[in-house]
């Protein structure tokens, strides 16, 4: 068995969600009967094309339906052995759960050290300059940016935006698409940073990522969706090797595809179904 099988095992939820189903205004159903669990203290990555409800799923637990007309329906999602999915999102930040949104959602018109305190808002104690700095040993490059967050390149505000979240001392960050419009040397350091980050201070991660590459090799298990469906899931190790998983995330398998004339009538085999 891997080490990866045996930290899995040996690992407790921190996260639970069950059976979740959402709706945005009132009509259209994204997510169709979601579960998932995400151990306290790993990097769980959940993995499918555009439109499958990844961003949907962190924005159900983070709270952030409200803001798009969308809600949760069915189902519960449990923090920590209490229920969230009816607290509004200042009170799911409160009990220990950041999101990174997706475009990192820095604001540009204030420096990156105010962006940093932003992140420590719902804190009440008097270490946040020692934190900031502790942003700084995993970001050094932000020590040298002391001017408006929007004259950052790229690379440096999903980095500011990283920080912003270590700045509330959270239990779990939810990433969506950390690696969205990065060079791949970026995406590399980015996603180094991220395994650092959970290796050190044992803050547990939920990653939506495209790059399966990259996220599969930080994660110790994953989760596949389509269509607003849990469709596969396993340890990374086991994803990684799946033959399905490489044919159309990780672009490979074992047979060589001479067109993409048969993709466009691909059916899923009946397991994933």
């Amino acid at each position: 068995m891997s080490k990866a099988a045996i930290k899995a095992q040996s690992a407790t939820p921190l996260l639970t969600v069950n059976n979740i189903e959402v709706v945005y205004d009132e009509v259209i159903q994204v997510l169709r009967g979601v579960s998932l669990e995400v151990p306290e203290g790993q990097v769980v990555t959940l993995l499918g094309p555009n439109g499958a409800g990844k961003s949907t799923t962190l924005k159900a637990i983070s709270g952030l339906l409200r803001t798009e007309n969308g809600e949760v329906t069915r189902g519960d999602i449990h923090f920590m052995g209490e229920r969230i999915d009816k607290k509004m999102a200042d009170e799911i930040v409160r009990t220990g759960i950041f999101q990174v949104m997706e475009g990192r959602r820095i604001i540009e018109d204030m420096t990156s050290i105010e962006n940093l305190k932003l992140g420590a808002y719902t804190r009440n104690d008097n270490n946040i300059k020692s934190d900031i700095e502790m942003v700084f040993h995993y970001f050094p490059r932000l020590k040298e940016r002391t001017g408006l967050a929007g004259y950052l390149s790229g690379g440096e505000q999903q980095m500011l935006a990283i920080g912003r979240a270590l700045m509330a001392r959270p239990k779990m960050i939810c990433l969506d698409e950390p690696s969205m419009g990065l060079s791949p040397l970026l995406v590399k350091e980015v996603f180094g940073i991220i395994k650092k980050i959970n290796k050190d201070q044992g803050i547990t991660m939920l990653l939506v990522e495209q790059n399966a590459n990259y996220a599969l090799r930080a994660a110790d298990y994953g989760y596949i969706m389509e269509s607003g469906k849990i469709v596969l899931d396993g340890n990374a190790e086991q994803l990684m090797n799946n033959e399905d998983v490489k044919e159309f995330y990780l672009g490979g398998g074992n047979e060589e595809r001479k067109s993409f004339k048969n993709l466009k009538s691909y059916k899923r085999r009946k397991r994933w179904l």
